[in-house]
């Protein structure tokens, strides 16, 4: 890789000074020990080929959990002004809306009076994984599916899956506006048929863990979370009807680049104008897509929940499952920011990377008013996952934005090589996880070695004030696609 010059700003921001076509600088957020680790990475060289792109406000952003992604780097975010700026599916990515929802419970961990294993088993059992899952509601019409596209968590919600109270505790009450199904394939309709309501495969995950530690009890006890609590992280997203919409308007916008003269570094940043037809279209097309994924984690909700019930055999109120927040990673959001001390709407792409919008947000529920949306953080399978909030600094430096995850330092090519002479199971196990998947395989490429450590991620998006940690959450038990 070409070597870039990057200045170190802070204790935790670094950034690529704009040089040849950049438009603006690229400013990376992470601490001097994972700075070494990216640096090793193409994603900076993506950092700064997103920086090329017309009507970019601000920086071409990475986050601390940053890797090479198709287009934009995962854990990148970057802002477009709506008259003059453009859209991208290489900044939205294949699996639009890919998110997570934390789910808390009444119960305390170390007092279940069942085995991890068996709620584990039940929960599998209800769920459908693994690659081209299907089965676990009926198989949709095409009349229906755009219902689905339209409306969302909703349409979940008035078929039985879940209560309306579930919309508050979802980013943008689990529906954008202006979806446009229309514009969409009929492949991708094929393909998300008998899709809603099943895990897929790769990096996504079911997960019941122990919170460990709190760090701000005042947040924590907003939202329903306490010393040694039962909680459960569920990251999924649109499936093949996400990919097949991107896979479309990746051709589209290749067109529309050339057709608009748009000069780009690399052709995996096809884009078309935020204002044209082609770039309405995406967008129409890409809020469906994210709307199939709010419904889809709230299907799957319902099915734990179902499966928790059963198998504990005890009562709701017992339970007292519900929502901490669902947020949404792959996307791409028409936004008002401050910026240059003046109000401006901006299309706020994220890819590999969380809304995290500070106290007082009209767009929060009144319950977390005081405290600033609910940031969550997931890691590896075997280490621990974090619960955070956004801040005000990350409203005045970020866009809103925070990391999303770990972020991975092997492919999973690689991963699987240094799995080979493992016993997966076992080594997980030791560490007191217990895992179900579909394929082993999905185990390999998921291991914590293939991924930077998770707490040190936290740590340098917590020190750089862009979210504030509030409870870490150790896994017990996995399913895996």
């Amino acid at each position: 890789m070409e070597q870039l010059k990057i200045n170190q700003i802070s204790e935790q921001v670094w950034e690529i000074p704009p040089t040849g076509a950049m438009r603006v600088p690229g400013r990376i957020y992470a601490n001097e020990n994972l700075m070494q680790v990216i640096r090793d990475d193409q994603s900076l060289k993506q950092v700064a080929n997103v920086a090329q792109l017309p009507g970019i406000v601000g920086y071409s952003m990475a986050m601390p959990d940053i890797h090479w992604g198709y287009g934009f780097p995962i854990g990148g975010v970057a802002a477009f002004d709506i008259k003059e700026g453009v859209i991208s599916p290489g900044g939205v990515g294949y699996d639009i809306n890919c998110g997570v929802r934390l789910i808390r419970t009444n119960l305390v961990a170390d007092q279940l009076k069942i085995d991890i294993k068996n709620l584990i088993a039940a929960i599998f059992n209800s769920v459908p994984s693994g690659i081209g899952s299907h089965g676990a509601i009926r198989k949709l019409s095409r009349r229906e599916l755009e219902r689905v596209a339209v409306q969302g968590a909703k349409w979940a919600i008035e078929m039985g899956y879940g209560s309306a109270d579930d919309l508050q505790f979802i980013e943008d009450r689990g529906c954008l506006a202006d979806a446009e199904p229309s514009v969409i394939s009929q492949r991708a309709f094929e393909r998300g048929a008998d899709q809603l309501g099943t895990l897929g495969s790769g990096n996504h995950f079911i997960e019941i863990g122990k919170v460990v530690d709190i760090y701000d009890s005042t947040a924590a006890q907003a939202m329903g979370i306490f010393q040694g609590n039962l909680v459960l992280i569920l990251h999924t997203g649109s499936r093949g009807f996400g990919y097949q919409i991107c896979d479309d308007f990746i051709k589209s916008t290749l067109r529309a680049t050339q057709k608009y003269e748009i000069k780009i570094p690399d052709r995996q940043l096809a884009c078309a104008p935020l204002k044209s037809i082609e770039g309405q279209d995406y967008l129409g097309a890409m809020r469906a897509a994210a709307n199939f994924a709010f419904a889809n984690r709230q299907v799957i909700s319902s099915l734990i929940y179902d499966s928790l019930l059963k198998t504990l055999k005890i009562s709701p109120n017992e339970l007292g499952f519900r929502p901490v927040w669902d947020i949404a990673h792959n996307i791409a959001k028409i936004e008002e920011h401050q910026y240059g001390g003046k109000k401006i709407h901006v299309c706020v792409h994220r890819k590999g990377a969380t809304r995290a919008f500070g106290p007082g947000n009209p767009e929060l529920p009144e319950i977390y008013q005081a405290i600033g949306q609910p940031v969550l953080i997931p890691g590896d399978m075997g280490t621990a996952s974090y619960l955070c909030v956004g801040t005000e600094i990350a409203m005045r430096e970020t866009f809103g934005s925070a990391c999303h995850g770990a972020g991975r330092i092997l492919s999973r090519h690689q991963a699987k090589a240094k799995a080979r002479s493992l016993d997966l199971y076992q080594a997980l196990a030791e560490s007191g996880v217990y895992v179900m998947a579909e394929e082993k395989g999905t185990i390999a490429e998921e291991m914590p070695f293939a991924y930077k450590e998770v707490g040190e991620v936290v740590d340098s998006v917590d020190a750089a004030g862009i979210v504030r940690k509030v409870a870490r959450f150790k896994p017990l038990g996995v399913i895996k696609g």
